[in-house]
C-alpha cells in the first residue's frame, strides 16, 4: 500500500437495499384505485347500454320471425305496424305513438327516420295503408327493409 495513492484510500460503492416488491408506494395505490373505477364506470356504462337496447334485439328478432313469415296479406302488414309501434313505444315512450294511426302513424315513422325521408315515403304510406286494404298495394320485402332500416336510427 502507497501512502501518496490516494485511489488506494477509496472504498467499494455500497448502495442501499430496496425497499422490496411490498408494500407498494402510494403512487402504485392510487394508479390502482383509478384503474379500478374506470373499470368499474365502464362495465357500469356497458350493462346499461346492453340494457336500454334490449328492446331493439327483441324487435329485431320478432322482424326476422316476420321475414321468413312474409306474405301480402293486411296481417301480415298488421303485424309489421304493430312492431314498429311497440318500439317505437319503447323508444320513445314520452310521445304515444301507439294512439296514432294513418297518416300520423306514417308522418311520425317518417320523422323519426334520420336519412332517406324521401326515398322511403311512398313505401311508408303503402306499409300504413295495407293494414286496411284487402289486397295491399305494399310488398312485404320493401316493408322489411324499411323496418330495418327504422330499427335500426332507434339506436340508444
Amino acid at each position: 500500500m502507497m501512502p501518496n495513492d490516494p485511489l488506494s484510500q477509496l472504498r467499494d460503492i455500497h448502495l442501499p437495499q430496496t425497499g422490496g416488491f411490498w408494500p407498494p408506494a402510494p403512487g402504485w395505490w392510487v394508479l390502482a384505485l383509478a384503474l379500478i373505477a374506470a373499470v368499474a364506470i365502464l362495465v357500469w356504462a356497458l350493462r346499461r347500454r346492453h340494457l336500454k337496447n334490449r328492446w331493439l334485439r327483441q324487435a329485431r328478432a320478432e322482424l326476422a320471425i316476420l321475414e321468413n313469415s312474409a306474405a301480402k296479406e293486411p296481417q301480415w302488414f298488421t303485424q309489421i305496424n304493430g312492431l314498429l309501434k311497440r318500439a317505437a313505444r319503447e323508444r320513445y315512450p314520452h310521445e304515444n305513438p301507439e294512439a296514432l294511426s294513418g297518416e300520423q302513424w306514417a308522418s311520425y315513422l317518417l320523422r323519426h327516420l334520420p336519412n332517406e325521408r324521401i326515398a322511403q315515403q311512398p313505401v311508408v304510406h303503402a306499409l300504413v295503408n295495407s293494414v286496411w286494404q284487402p289486397h295491399p298495394t305494399a310488398e312485404p320485402a320493401q316493408a322489411i327493409e324499411f323496418a330495418r332500416i327504422w330499427l335500426e336510427a332507434q339506436k340508444c
